[in-house]
Protein backbone atom coordinates (compact mmCIF):
# COMPACT_ATOMS: atom_id res chain seq x y z
CA UNK A 1 0.00 0.00 0.00
CA UNK A 2 1.82 3.67 -1.06
CA UNK A 3 0.28 5.81 1.27
CA UNK A 4 0.95 9.78 0.87
CA UNK A 5 0.01 13.24 2.31
CA UNK A 6 -0.25 16.29 0.77
CA UNK A 7 -0.76 19.64 1.60
CA UNK A 8 -2.82 21.01 -1.43
CA UNK A 9 -2.65 24.95 -0.22
CA UNK A 10 -6.23 25.30 -2.25
CA UNK A 11 -8.16 22.42 -3.23
CA UNK A 12 -9.68 24.01 -6.12
CA UNK A 13 -7.16 26.24 -6.74
CA UNK A 14 -4.58 23.78 -7.39
CA UNK A 15 -6.57 20.80 -9.05
CA UNK A 16 -5.11 20.67 -11.90
CA UNK A 17 -1.73 19.76 -10.25
CA UNK A 18 -3.50 17.51 -7.94
CA UNK A 19 -4.77 15.36 -10.61
CA UNK A 20 -1.77 15.05 -12.52
CA UNK A 21 -0.10 14.29 -9.78
CA UNK A 22 -2.99 11.44 -8.82
CA UNK A 23 -2.60 10.07 -12.03
CA UNK A 24 1.52 9.76 -12.44
CA UNK A 25 2.11 8.58 -8.73
CA UNK A 26 -1.08 6.22 -8.07
CA UNK A 27 -1.08 6.61 -4.51
CA UNK A 28 -3.43 4.34 -3.05
CA UNK A 29 -4.57 6.65 -0.22
CA UNK A 30 -4.02 10.21 0.23
CA UNK A 31 -4.02 12.50 3.12
CA UNK A 32 -4.46 15.87 2.13
CA UNK A 33 -4.59 19.12 3.95
CA UNK A 34 -5.53 22.89 3.69
CA UNK A 35 -8.19 22.15 1.38
CA UNK A 36 -9.68 25.98 1.68
CA UNK A 37 -12.95 24.94 0.73
CA UNK A 38 -16.04 24.43 2.46
CA UNK A 39 -18.01 20.59 2.30
CA UNK A 40 -20.23 21.48 -0.53
CA UNK A 41 -17.07 22.75 -2.53
CA UNK A 42 -14.78 20.11 -2.48
CA UNK A 43 -14.31 18.65 -5.92
CA UNK A 44 -15.51 15.00 -5.19
CA UNK A 45 -16.71 13.93 -8.99
CA UNK A 46 -13.73 15.10 -10.25
CA UNK A 47 -11.54 13.20 -7.88
CA UNK A 48 -14.08 10.67 -8.22
CA UNK A 49 -13.56 10.48 -12.09
CA UNK A 50 -10.10 10.08 -11.70
CA UNK A 51 -10.52 6.89 -9.48
CA UNK A 52 -10.57 7.87 -5.87
CA UNK A 53 -13.14 7.64 -3.03
CA UNK A 54 -13.10 10.12 -0.79
CA UNK A 55 -14.13 11.48 2.45
CA UNK A 56 -13.69 15.10 3.66
CA UNK A 57 -13.62 18.10 6.36
CA UNK A 58 -13.77 21.03 5.10
CA UNK A 59 -14.08 24.83 5.73
CA UNK A 60 -14.59 28.09 3.78
CA UNK A 61 -10.84 29.45 3.27
CA UNK A 62 -8.91 27.81 5.88
CA UNK A 63 -7.66 24.09 6.97
CA UNK A 64 -9.71 21.49 5.50
CA UNK A 65 -8.50 17.77 5.81
CA UNK A 66 -9.36 14.82 3.45
CA UNK A 67 -8.77 11.20 3.09
CA UNK A 68 -8.77 9.20 -0.82
CA UNK A 69 -8.65 6.01 -1.70
CA UNK A 70 -8.13 4.05 -4.80
CA UNK A 71 -11.00 2.02 -6.13
CA UNK A 72 -12.61 2.41 -2.91
CA UNK A 73 -14.57 4.25 0.11
CA UNK A 74 -12.74 5.08 2.80
CA UNK A 75 -14.68 3.40 5.76
CA UNK A 76 -14.61 7.08 8.09
CA UNK A 77 -14.37 6.39 11.84
CA UNK A 78 -13.83 9.94 13.38
CA UNK A 79 -13.89 13.51 11.86
CA UNK A 80 -12.62 16.47 14.53
CA UNK A 81 -9.82 15.74 17.37
CA UNK A 82 -11.45 15.03 20.31
CA UNK A 83 -11.10 17.04 23.34
CA UNK A 84 -12.42 20.65 22.93
CA UNK A 85 -16.15 20.42 21.79
CA UNK A 86 -16.18 24.65 20.94
CA UNK A 87 -12.86 24.12 18.58
CA UNK A 88 -14.54 24.92 15.04
CA UNK A 89 -11.29 24.05 12.84
CA UNK A 90 -11.31 21.59 10.29
CA UNK A 91 -8.46 19.58 11.41
CA UNK A 92 -8.46 15.64 11.82
CA UNK A 93 -10.02 13.34 9.40
CA UNK A 94 -10.30 9.35 10.38
CA UNK A 95 -11.00 6.32 8.25
CA UNK A 96 -9.79 2.59 8.01
CA UNK A 97 -8.76 1.64 4.37
CA UNK A 98 -7.84 -1.93 3.99
CA UNK A 99 -7.37 -2.95 7.46
CA UNK A 100 -5.24 0.01 8.35
CA UNK A 101 -6.25 2.85 10.10
CA UNK A 102 -5.26 5.94 9.03
CA UNK A 103 -5.69 9.69 10.89
CA UNK A 104 -5.09 12.35 8.43
CA UNK A 105 -4.19 16.26 10.73
CA UNK A 106 -3.19 19.14 9.74
CA UNK A 107 -1.94 21.00 12.72
CA UNK A 108 -2.11 24.45 14.00
CA UNK A 109 0.93 26.74 12.34
CA UNK A 110 0.90 29.35 15.73
CA UNK A 111 2.62 32.25 13.98
CA UNK A 112 2.79 34.74 15.33
CA UNK A 113 4.62 33.21 18.60
CA UNK A 114 4.18 33.90 21.46
CA UNK A 115 0.51 34.45 21.33
CA UNK A 116 -3.16 33.48 21.20
CA UNK A 117 -2.50 31.23 17.89
CA UNK A 118 0.61 29.94 19.33
CA UNK A 119 -1.19 28.58 22.46
CA UNK A 120 -3.54 27.20 20.31
CA UNK A 121 -1.03 25.08 18.48
CA UNK A 122 0.33 23.79 22.15
CA UNK A 123 -2.99 23.06 23.26
CA UNK A 124 -4.18 20.99 19.53
CA UNK A 125 -0.80 19.16 20.74
CA UNK A 126 -1.69 18.13 23.85
CA UNK A 127 -5.00 16.86 22.71
CA UNK A 128 -3.12 15.33 19.33
CA UNK A 129 -1.18 13.70 22.34
CA UNK A 130 -3.73 12.47 24.59
CA UNK A 131 -5.63 10.76 21.41
CA UNK A 132 -2.71 9.31 19.86
CA UNK A 133 -1.83 7.40 22.89
CA UNK A 134 -5.50 6.02 23.05
CA UNK A 135 -4.59 4.64 19.05
CA UNK A 136 -0.99 3.33 19.59
CA UNK A 137 -2.10 0.15 21.27
CA UNK A 138 -4.73 -0.72 18.24
CA UNK A 139 -4.17 -4.46 17.69
CA UNK A 140 -4.00 -2.98 13.70
CA UNK A 141 -1.37 -0.99 11.78
CA UNK A 142 -2.21 2.72 12.60
CA UNK A 143 -0.63 5.54 10.81
CA UNK A 144 -1.00 9.49 11.84
CA UNK A 145 0.13 11.51 8.37
CA UNK A 146 -0.05 15.28 7.79
CA UNK A 147 1.42 18.53 8.00
CA UNK A 148 2.54 18.76 12.03
CA UNK A 149 3.40 21.94 11.38
CA UNK A 150 6.65 21.29 13.32
CA UNK A 151 10.21 21.38 12.46
CA UNK A 152 11.79 18.12 14.70
CA UNK A 153 15.70 18.78 14.40
CA UNK A 154 18.05 20.79 12.97
CA UNK A 155 18.43 18.20 10.04
CA UNK A 156 15.01 18.92 8.79
CA UNK A 157 16.13 22.99 8.05
CA UNK A 158 18.00 24.29 5.07
CA UNK A 159 19.79 27.07 7.68
CA UNK A 160 18.32 26.38 11.56
CA UNK A 161 19.25 29.62 12.69
CA UNK A 162 17.19 31.12 10.12
CA UNK A 163 13.96 29.45 11.75
CA UNK A 164 14.70 29.95 15.85
CA UNK A 165 12.28 32.50 16.16
CA UNK A 166 9.66 30.86 14.01
CA UNK A 167 6.40 29.05 15.61
CA UNK A 168 7.43 25.65 13.62
CA UNK A 169 10.99 25.38 15.43
CA UNK A 170 10.15 26.91 18.81
CA UNK A 171 11.48 24.19 22.18
CA UNK A 172 7.95 23.77 22.54
CA UNK A 173 6.90 22.91 19.57
CA UNK A 174 9.92 20.68 19.05
CA UNK A 175 9.34 18.75 22.34
CA UNK A 176 5.43 18.31 21.92
CA UNK A 177 6.29 16.41 18.89
CA UNK A 178 9.15 14.45 20.91
CA UNK A 179 6.57 13.53 23.62
CA UNK A 180 4.67 11.99 20.66
CA UNK A 181 7.42 9.87 19.79
CA UNK A 182 8.22 9.17 22.87
CA UNK A 183 5.24 7.25 23.55
CA UNK A 184 6.42 4.63 21.01
CA UNK A 185 5.57 6.37 17.25
CA UNK A 186 7.93 5.73 14.48
CA UNK A 187 8.55 8.71 12.06
CA UNK A 188 8.37 6.44 8.89
CA UNK A 189 10.43 8.95 6.96
CA UNK A 190 13.66 9.75 9.33
CA UNK A 191 13.56 5.89 9.81
CA UNK A 192 14.16 5.08 6.34
CA UNK A 193 16.33 7.81 5.62
CA UNK A 194 18.04 8.74 9.15
CA UNK A 195 20.87 10.85 8.03
CA UNK A 196 19.59 12.51 4.69
CA UNK A 197 18.38 16.21 3.65
CA UNK A 198 15.06 15.83 3.06
CA UNK A 199 12.76 18.83 3.08
CA UNK A 200 8.86 18.85 1.96
CA UNK A 201 8.15 22.44 1.96
CA UNK A 202 9.66 25.67 0.29
CA UNK A 203 8.26 28.89 0.60
CA UNK A 204 7.45 30.72 -2.66
CA UNK A 205 9.69 33.67 -1.93
CA UNK A 206 13.68 34.00 -2.36
CA UNK A 207 13.84 31.58 -4.61
CA UNK A 208 13.90 28.65 -2.36
CA UNK A 209 12.53 25.58 -4.14
CA UNK A 210 15.85 26.03 -6.67
CA UNK A 211 17.95 26.97 -3.59
CA UNK A 212 16.68 23.96 -1.58
CA UNK A 213 16.23 25.80 0.97
CA UNK A 214 13.45 24.26 2.50
CA UNK A 215 12.48 22.30 5.82
CA UNK A 216 10.83 18.81 6.52
CA UNK A 217 7.21 19.54 8.46
CA UNK A 218 5.11 16.23 6.77
CA UNK A 219 5.49 13.55 8.71
CA UNK A 220 4.26 9.69 9.17
CA UNK A 221 3.69 8.79 12.38
CA UNK A 222 3.41 4.28 12.41
CA UNK A 223 2.67 2.84 15.64
CA UNK A 224 4.35 -0.66 16.10
CA UNK A 225 1.85 -2.60 13.99
CA UNK A 226 2.65 -0.41 10.79
CA UNK A 227 5.92 0.27 11.61
CA UNK A 228 6.76 -3.41 10.85
CA UNK A 229 5.09 -3.31 7.55
CA UNK A 230 7.20 0.04 6.41
CA UNK A 231 9.53 -0.65 3.73
CA UNK A 232 10.32 2.63 1.64
CA UNK A 233 9.50 6.04 1.35
CA UNK A 234 10.57 9.52 0.35
CA UNK A 235 9.48 12.88 -1.04
CA UNK A 236 7.93 13.41 -4.58
CA UNK A 237 9.95 16.70 -4.72
CA UNK A 238 9.50 17.37 -8.58
CA UNK A 239 5.88 18.18 -7.90
CA UNK A 240 6.58 21.13 -6.78
CA UNK A 241 8.30 22.74 -9.19
CA UNK A 242 5.03 22.30 -11.41
CA UNK A 243 3.32 25.30 -12.40
CA UNK A 244 0.90 26.52 -9.92
CA UNK A 245 2.18 23.99 -7.33
CA UNK A 246 1.57 24.02 -3.33
CA UNK A 247 4.73 24.97 -1.57
CA UNK A 248 5.15 21.45 -0.41
CA UNK A 249 5.46 18.40 -2.28
CA UNK A 250 3.51 15.19 -1.49
CA UNK A 251 5.28 12.72 0.94
CA UNK A 252 4.66 8.85 0.77
CA UNK A 253 5.69 5.59 2.46
CA UNK A 254 4.83 1.93 1.21
CA UNK A 255 3.53 -0.17 3.87
CA UNK A 256 4.34 -4.13 2.68
CA UNK A 257 1.77 -6.81 4.02
CA UNK A 258 4.42 -9.47 5.47
CA UNK A 259 3.05 -12.39 3.19
CA UNK A 260 4.55 -10.08 0.34
CA UNK A 261 7.82 -9.51 2.14
CA UNK A 262 8.52 -13.55 2.59
CA UNK A 263 7.31 -14.36 -1.10
CA UNK A 264 9.58 -12.05 -2.50
CA UNK A 265 12.76 -13.32 0.25
CA UNK A 266 12.12 -16.59 -0.94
Amino acid sequence: MKLATYNVNGVNGRLPVLLRWLGESEPDVVCLQELKAPDEKFPAAAIEKAGYGAIWHGQKSWNGVAILARGREPEETRRGLPGDPDDTHSRYIEAVIDGTLIGCLYLPNGNPAPGPKFDYKLAWFKRLNKYAKSLLARDEPVVLAGDYNVIPTDLDAYKPERWVDDALFFPESRAAYQKLLSQGWTDAIRTLHPDETIYTFWDYFRNAFARNAGIRIDHFLLNAHAARLLSKGGVERDVRGWEKSSDHAPTWISLTKKAKARARRK
